[in-house]
């Protein structure tokens, strides 16, 4: 009979994602920062002169949107909320009964044989 050896088993499903796709993440997110920045920023000018209060809030959010999005952008990466643990404990195997429920034969002993006195 081999000897099994216990294995430790790792799980991946809590595994966080590659490098590669957290930067590409993080680049989108600046862009679309950005992007939105722009927006403001062109309708500060579009609405200066016509609506001035309106302008001035755009005006605002394009002057604070860069600082924000470098912000996000250099939070690093992401945190697993609770993590599953990576090692999965191996099966517990039933064990054998104990020796006292099997009946022990009368005419063997560790001590020797049983002597018949009758």
């Amino acid at each position: 009979m081999r000897k099994q050896r216990e294995a430790e088993v790792f799980r991946i499903t809590g595994a966080r994602q590659g490098l590669a796709d957290d930067v590409r993440g993080r680049q989108r997110r600046y862009v679309i920062s950005m992007l939105i920045r722009t927006l403001s920023v062109l309708l500060t000018v579009v609405l200066w002169n016509v609506q001035r209060p309106l302008a001035i809030v755009t005006l605002v959010v394009g002057a604070l949107l860069p600082y924000v999005a470098v912000v996000i952008a250099n939070a690093g990466r992401e945190n697993a909320p609770s993590a599953p643990s990576s090692f999965i404990e191996p099966p517990v195997r039933p064990a054998i009964g104990p020796a006292d429920t099997v009946p022990e034969p009368r005419h063997s002993r560790p001590d020797g044989p049983v002597a018949d006195h009758s």
